[in-house]
């Protein structure tokens, strides 16, 4: 298995969660890192470890969810290394949402929190890496929910699907201008934000086990890579049943 040392390695949605534990995992390879979140103490103790671990480290607090602000992290990284040889596009969030209880707003606000912030990055990223020997690695966090609609989960699996078929059009275009990209689809994490939600979570794995399978997949740079085995054969084996089975098991799991 290769390993990814010395490369310029920009992650969005480093401050906690998977992509701080990634960054503090490669930092270990003498990486030059470009760190981005919107939580600036967070991000800069995150900045810190990973100088700590030998690899430097430009942290930028910006909002992903701003196209300019996105477009200048890529800029500032290529200012400062010269080149952006791996992306990792972390920043979503799926919260418990019943689609009898939520409003346009709410569905507004989950399609732009997974899916343009994922547009926002990308398209810079793009134009950088197009340009580049070798060209690079564009990684993006997605989900097993992106697989299927899930209840409660309606409208990030949505987003998640949104960003997948875009991200796998965008494979088939730019393989030839040698942009690779990974589509990354965890099950349940164990990170801060959705330890309250009140959301069942079978298999759920800690965000540590989770960062570990990222950094193989960056390694090995999969089309796709589902973890873990448990639910990701879960929600394999719920998409071949048919569409009734496959809801009334949905029911039961999402009720439990």
């Amino acid at each position: 298995m290769a390993r990814i040392t010395d490369r310029t390695v920009l992650i969005v949605g480093a401050s906690s969660g998977i992509g701080a534990e990634v960054a503090r995992l490669l930092a270990r390879g003498a990486n030059r890192f470009v760190i981005t979140a919107r939580r600036e103490a967070e991000l800069a103790t995150v900045a810190k470890d990973i100088r700590a671990a030998g690899s430097a480290c430009l942290d930028i607090p910006a909002d992903a969810l701003d196209p300019r602000a996105a477009a200048a992290v890529v800029a500032a990284a290529v200012e400062e290394y010269g080149s952006v040889d791996v992306a990792l596009l972390n920043a979503g969030q799926g919260p418990d949402m019943r689609m009898d209880r939520v409003d346009v707003e709410d569905v507004s606000r989950i399609m732009a929190l997974n899916y343009d912030v994922v547009v926002n990055y990308l398209v810079p990223l793009i134009r950088q890496l197009r340009g580049q020997p070798g060209g690079g690695l564009i990684a993006h966090t997605n989900s097993l929910a992106g697989l299927m609609g899930l209840p409660r989960q309606g409208p990030y699996s949505a987003a998640k699907a949104a960003a997948r078929t875009l991200i796998d059009a965008a494979r088939v275009e730019l393989e030839p201008q040698g942009i690779r990209f990974t589509s990354l689809h965890p099950g349940f994490v164990a990170t801060d934000r959705i330890s309250g939600d009140g959301l069942p979570k079978p298999f759920q794995i800690s965000t540590e086990r989770a960062a570990r399978h990222v950094v193989r997949a960056l390694e090995n740079e999969p089309a796709q890579a589902y973890f873990p085995w448990p639910t990701a054969t879960l929600v394999r084996t719920l998409r071949t049943l048919p569409t009734p089975v496959a809801s009334w098991a949905l029911r039961k799991l999402a009720a439990d």
